[in-house]
């Protein structure tokens, strides 16, 4: 089965960066500067940020079906020169060396599966959870922090 990992889209986000530091505190957002190599994934082009790098880091909805009991929402950068990145049957950049949490949902945003799994084995969850016909699309979370990380659907 193959599957597909695109970004968010970069445009939602552009006006925001545009924003005064105290007009993104007053929403909840907050505008930072990479400053390690590996600690900023950006969700618009899945890949980790460049140190000096400007982001925002502000509360995205990702799960929206309001009769959802699993709606949610939580904490994503995304990077000012993010550009949309797609990834047909490979892990995006910023998932291939993490601890993900894969939650496996219906066309109503209802939990049907779920696994946690790292390295070549989140590659095969997914390809188990897509192969169920239930199953609507996969959404990835860093398992640490629990920060939506990337939407994976049939390709």
């Amino acid at each position: 089965m193959s599957f597909r990992i695109r970004g968010l889209e970069a445009e939602p986000f552009a006006p925001l960066f545009e924003m005064a530091d105290r007009d993104l505190e007053a929403i909840g957002a907050k505008r930072v500067y990479a400053d390690e190599p590996d600690a900023f994934p950006c969700r618009v082009s899945l890949t980790r940020a460049a140190v000096g790098e400007e982001l925002l880091l502000l509360n995205h909805a990702h799960q929206t079906i309001a009769t959802s009991p699993y709606r949610a929402a939580g904490p994503i950068f995304v990077s000012r020169s993010g550009r949309p990145g797609t990834y047909q049957g490979e892990l995006a950049p910023m998932l291939r060396d993490r601890l993900l949490s894969l939650r496996a949902y219906d066309e109503n945003a209802f939990i049907v599966d779920a696994e946690v799994a790292e390295g070549a084995e989140v590659l095969r969850v997914i390809e188990r959870f897509l192969a169920a016909p239930q199953v609507a699309h996969v959404d990835a979370h860093f398992a640490r922090r629990g920060c939506f990380a990337a939407r994976i659907e049939r390709a």
